[in-house]
């Protein structure tokens, strides 16, 4: 319930109705309202529109503050900084209001909460530029006037609903941190495994340590076994598949270090998880490729469901490699690509095997065209001199591979095929220069071609078997969309979590702290 306002309030905003709207200034509170406004132009704008007349007080204001406040009551279940709304400050300023002039700077004052607490649980707390120079999306950022007309002219309780994302990752990450906060108060998921590792067939402590603790995870129904039996296999191998890890069955020191993880750490990357779904608050396209850096995974989602999925290698962390995050449109594939060395690479890695006689595999061209080996005397370049360009033709060694996929950035970022299979079979895959290497490049290219082709396969390895450079269009642009997502919860119910390869979600959460988020207090 809402404190009442004084009588003397009360009696005024009874007199005071909604003037029509060529009404000219003929109240104390709409001339308050007016100046309380000019600063804002957006917020000038909605009131002008309706002749300055209030909408936080007066008729109908009751289930507009009860829908707002009750949201700002709940914004800690968002992951949000409740402080920075404090719903108790504004019942006690309703309560104490007697004049048209606090009641007009109040009313606008609402406004001013209502379209900041918008921006926050629709398009996030923070900006991610300010957070990592190499998070580079491009949020969303909402109408302001259409959110306030759309909540004074609509259902308050479905207009406030609708403020926070709709997507069902949201919705499940949610419930995920309902759950986790809960386990915490709990006590979380009890005393850590001491062991270094253990092997189906081992007993002991250890092993007690292990099966309690995936059995407060909810990996394992209770037992008092102290034996690495067939059931305890199974509950590590699940844990392992949730986790990103080789799913062996063995409890090994990678296994052990993310099974000890606290929960509270998984809350925070959780609530950075909510974070980062309200930066991705927008339509996406019917058809889009999603890259999770973080899980150096790839999909393809046609229509809100996973139709093609491929594990992938991303950028190496280091301060020039990192993969960056960010959204753009796949507009075409080139079969047999030829590589154009990067500048950094060719005088960085390139350069120094050039001088002693190597790197033959690559076509060294000047302005005036290619250039054999033996006629340059790399020694008397430097990286800042090197005067050449670097290429590697089309072939079975091609650092692209038989394919890459361009999505044209100013970051010259794009997915592509490579000859280095090794490292896919990694559970952390962090090693190329930037660009996404994709191991399942072929299945990718014919998944891309269906829609344009009824021989998607046969069209492909027809242009592929020529041994020529060629750029195949797709007929409808693709989405694709570089993101970070270490937690997420998939539509079976199971959360899964990730590393912080590029310490990303490390900075980000201190940045929500910072910013006023709260979260539970820390266990074990």
């Amino acid at each position: 319930m809402f404190p009442r306002l004084s009588s003397l309030a009360l009696a005024a905003l009874m007199s005071w109705g909604a003037p029509a709207m060529s009404a000219p200034l003929v109240t104390p509170l709409q001339q308050a309202v007016a100046q309380a406004a000019s600063a804002d132009e957006d917020i000038a704008a909605f009131y002008r529109a309706r002749a300055f007349a209030p909408i936080w007080m007066g008729e109908g204001a009751a289930d507009r503050r009860a829908a707002f406040l009750g949201a700002l009551d709940r914004a800690r279940e968002h992951g949000l900084p409740a402080g920075r709304y404090d719903a108790a400050t504004i019942r006690a300023e309703f309560a104490a209001v007697r004049d048209p002039a606090g009641l007009g700077a109040l009313e606008v004052a609402m406004t001013r909460r209502f379209l900041s607490f918008a921006q926050d649980i629709g398009f996030g707390v923070l900006n991610p530029r300010d957070v990592d120079r190499t998070i580079v999306l491009e949020v969303p950022r909402p109408e302001r006037l259409a959110q306030i007309t759309a909540f004074a002219e609509g259902d308050p309780f479905d207009a406030v609903q609708a403020l926070a994302p709709s997507s069902p990752a949201y919705t499940r990450l949610l419930r995920e941190k309902l759950r986790l906060e809960e386990l915490a108060a709990a006590g979380g998921w009890g005393a850590p495994v001491s062991s270094p590792a253990l092997k189906p067939g081992a007993e002991g402590a250890g092993v007690v340590e292990l099966r309690n603790r995936l059995i407060r995870m909810g990996y394992l129904r209770r037992s008092v076994a102290a034996t690495y039996d067939a059931d305890l296999e199974s509950a590590v191998r699940a844990f392992q598949i949730d986790h990103g890890l080789s799913p062996d069955g063995e409890a090994g020191p990678a296994t052990l270090a993310a099974i000890n993880v606290p929960v509270e750490d998984r809350l925070a990357q959780v609530v950075v998880g909510l974070e980062r779904q309200r930066w991705m608050n927008k339509p996406l396209e019917p058809r889009h490729v999603l890259v999770n850096l973080a899980e150096q995974h790839a999909y393809v989602v046609d229509d809100g469901k996973v139709t093609f999925d491929t594990v992938v290698v991303v950028g190496a962390d280091t301060p020039d490699r990192r993969t960056p995050e960010f959204s753009h449109m796949m507009t075409h594939m080139v079969i047999n690509p030829t590589w154009n060395v990067p500048r950094s690479i060719a005088v960085k890695e390139y350069l120094p095997a050039l001088r002693r006689g190597g790197a033959r595999h690559l076509q060294v061209h000047s302005r005036s065209g290619r250039v054999n080996h033996d006629a340059i005397d790399f020694s008397r370049y430097t990286a800042s001199t090197f005067p050449f360009s670097l290429k590697q033709a089309p072939g079975p060694q091609n650092a692209l591979g038989r394919v890459k996929f361009m999505f044209p950035n100013r970051w010259n970022i794009y997915l592509h095929d490579t000859p280095s299979r090794s490292l896919f079979e990694r559970d952390v895959r962090a090693f190329s220069h930037g660009c996404v290497r994709v191991e399942r490049p072929l299945d990718l290219a014919y998944h891309l071609l269906t829609p344009q082709t009824a021989t998607p396969e046969a069209d492909f390895t027809r242009i592929l078997n020529t041994g020529q450079e060629r750029r195949v269009n797709l007929d409808t642009p693709v989405g694709v969309h570089l993101v970070y997502w270490s937690a997420w919860v998939t539509p079976t119910g199971r959360a899964n979590y990730r590393g912080d390869p590029y310490g990303r979600d490390a900075r980000v959460i201190d940045a929500l702290r910072a910013a006023g988020v709260e979260l539970a207090a820390t266990r074990s």
